[in-house]
């Protein structure tokens, strides 16, 4: 392969995450489905890096802090189009909202709230606004590294529970997409590793150890209540993990 062909292809890709995981403009291409989530960390950093540019935008006008990490939760619930938050919602009425594998998948498809969703998230939206609140507070260009690497290491652990886990349905945004394969995986967390490395040096350690522990734990539950994932389960995922990634770091 040509280096101007690698080039276009390994670009195709990051354009095709960013198309997946965000509602930034960008010109359709060729999507490779999951052979393209290799890619979903550098989708995640600039996700993050755009967020984390507003909220430091709001200190530098003068703003305190729990209003410049209000500001930067805001603009990364716009740029992503809220379907993570949406996919949380879902699991969570979902999961602790039916009795059966078949109520839960039919709770989950539903369009409605419920209470559980409202409340996970209120309290997801809390822990992520209160973790940037003391990350800006400490230092904003600390709270910029810390939220982009947050969004790159929680859009990371999503081609390993893509496939770990099978799909529990035989439609939606997830079958489509596919099942990347053990290469894929390794490959987005390597990248999402190199990230956190080179933006909060040695704390990595940590942000990695609970970044996993919640993946499995994510994994466990979608597994035992509805016996495998989907697009939901995906999005709950990454708010579950974006917010032990930015505790970790602020411990």
């Amino acid at each position: 392969m040509r280096k101007n062909d690698a080039m276009s292809y390994y670009l195709g890709d990051v354009r095709a995450a960013l198309s997946l995981l965000s509602r930034l403009p960008l010109p359709q291409g060729q999507h490779r489905g999951a052979a393209a989530a290799w890619a979903y960390p550098l989708a995640g950093t600039i996700i993050g890096g755009l967020a984390g540019l507003i909220g430091l935008v709001a200190l530098w006008c003068g703003l305190p802090s729990p209003l410049a990490a209000l500001a930067a939760l805001a603009a990364q619930i716009i740029v992503t189009g809220a379907m993570h938050e949406d996919g949380l919602a879902d699991s969570a009425d979902g999961l602790w909202g039916g009795w059966t594998r078949a109520r839960r998948l039919e709770i989950m498809k539903d369009s409605h709230i419920g209470a559980f969703g409202v409340i996970a998230l209120i309290l997801s939206l809390l822990a992520r606004w209160a973790a940037l609140w003391l990350l800006f507070q400490m230092d904003g260009g600390w709270a910029w590294a810390a939220l982009v690497t947050a969004a790159a290491v929680s859009r990371a652990s999503l081609p390993a529970v893509m496939h770990v886990l099978p799909h529990a349905r035989d439609a939606g945004l997830s079958h489509s997409t596919g099942r990347p394969d053990v290469r894929i995986c390794i490959g987005a967390a390597g990248l999402a590793t190199l990230i956190a490395l080179a933006l909060v040096g040695w704390s990595v350690f940590g942000v990695l150890i609970w970044a996993l522990l919640a993946t499995l734990a994510i994994m466990w539950i979608a597994k035992k209540k509805i016996g495998g994932q989907t697009g939901d389960i995906l999005g709950a995922t990454q708010q579950l993990v974006e917010i032990a990634v930015l505790l970790s770091i602020v411990v």
